[in-house]
């Protein structure tokens, strides 16, 4: 009887233990999870474009440029009032204050193609106190190669605000800059490299050879051998 309950504890035991490293890989089976090839990788040649431009944001508030001290916000009015056959006399320099000059940027995604739309963010570069309520007259953004990629126009988004009363003022966050959602036209896109020659290459976020090496590798598995290598 002694040893029939000794034997039970035995295999008892042994079974609890196989038990509880089954458990234990199918905890550690679990935890084991695959990077992907676009989360640590990006495509040599593939990537976005910064574009830059100059406007005029109207309809202010009277809290546009003091063009006595921002005469090129008037040289702007001017040059833009000309184009539509209005000349002002040379000496006449007009005290408006819902104008601002801004300069604008803007990111050109790649693959991006003409007819949509990118968002702009608009920066005042005078003396403009906010630019709530303005709105961007047609200005192009051009790239590092001085060509026009997108034409920006819109009502101007404002996150910030200020107010004042009794010689007192209170400012949140920078009335001066504001965006404008979809705001710009895309009028060109950029030429790339990408699927013009017979192979492409993955750029490591992180280089590292190892890495490098098993990213070649797991690509040779899931497609074929001679597939991928790494070149350094």
């Amino acid at each position: 009887m002694m040893n029939t309950m000794k034997n039970n504890r035995h295999i008892f035991k042994q079974s609890f233990n196989q038990l509880l490293v089954v458990l234990g890989l199918c905890i550690a089976a679990s935890n084991v999870s695959a990077e992907r090839l676009k989360d640590i990788t990006s495509i040599a040649g593939v990537r976005s474009n910064q574009l830059v431009g100059y406007g005029l944001v109207v309809g202010l508030d009277g809290t546009g440029d003091q063009t006595s001290q921002a005469p090129f916000t008037i040289q702007s009015l001017k040059s833009m009032l000309s184009q539509f056959g209005i000349t002002l006399p040379p000496n006449v320099n007009p005290q408006v204050k819902n104008v601002a000059a801004v300069s604008l940027h803007a990111e050109l995604p790649a693959f991006s193609k003409p007819g949509q739309t990118i968002d702009v963010t608009i920066s005042s570069i005078a003396n403009s106190k906010s630019l709530r309520g303005g709105t961007l007259l047609m200005a192009p953004l051009k790239g590092a190669d001085g060509k026009v990629y997108a034409i920006a126009q819109g009502n101007v988004v404002v996150g910030g605000f200020g107010v004042g009363a009794d010689g007192s003022s209170i400012t949140v966050n920078i009335p001066s800059v504001g965006r404008i959602p979809n705001g710009a036209m895309i009028e060109r896109g950029v030429a790339t490299a990408f699927m013009q020659g017979n192979s492409i290459t993955l750029n490591l976020h992180t280089p590292d050879f190892t890495t490098a090496n098993r990213v070649a590798s797991s690509i040779n598995k899931g497609i074929g051998d001679g597939t991928a290598q790494a070149v350094d």
